[in-house]
C-alpha cells in the first residue's frame, strides 16, 4: 500500500510538471534582451584589432636571400662570365619566387588568412 501511495504522489508530480509552460515571463524576456544589448554595446566600444598582413613575407625573404647570394657570387667568383652567370641565376630564382608567391596568393585567395591580429590596448583614442 505504501508503494502505491508514493507512486501516486510521483505521478501527480510528473503530471504537474508536464502541465507547466516553458514560455518565459515578458519581464524576464525584456531583462535578457537588455542584458544582451548591453553586451553588444560593450563589444562595439572595445578597440578594434589591428591587422598586419604577412602574405608578402615569404616573397621578400626569398628575394633578399637570392639577391645576397648574387652579390656573394659576384664578389667571390673570380671568373667574370661565371660570376655574372651565377648572379643572373640567383636574380632569376628570386624573381621567379616573387611571381610564384603573387600567383599563389591570388589563386588561393589566402591574403586574409595569412595575417596577424593585434589588439590595441592601453591606447587613448
Amino acid at each position: 500500500m505504501r508503494e502505491d501511495r508514493s507512486n501516486m504522489e510521483m505521478e501527480e508530480v510528473i503530471r504537474a510538471s508536464m502541465k507547466m509552460s516553458d514560455i518565459p515571463a515578458p519581464e524576464l524576456n525584456n531583462k535578457l534582451k537588455a542584458a544582451l544589448y548591453q553586451q553588444e554595446e560593450i563589444l562595439r566600444k572595445q578597440p578594434a584589432a589591428r591587422k598586419i598582413s604577412l602574405w608578402y613575407l615569404p616573397m621578400v625573404l626569398n628575394l633578399i636571400t637570392f639577391s645576397l647570394l648574387a652579390v656573394v657570387a659576384l664578389i667571390v667568383i673570380e671568373n667574370s662570365y661565371l660570376s655574372c652567370f651565377a648572379a643572373g641565376i640567383c636574380f632569376y630564382v628570386g624573381l621567379a619566387g616573387t611571381l610564384l608567391t603573387i600567383v599563389g596568393v591570388r589563386r588561393a585567395n589566402i591574403k586574409e588568412e595569412i595575417a596577424i591580429y593585434i589588439e590595441k590596448r592601453g591606447v587613448m583614442v
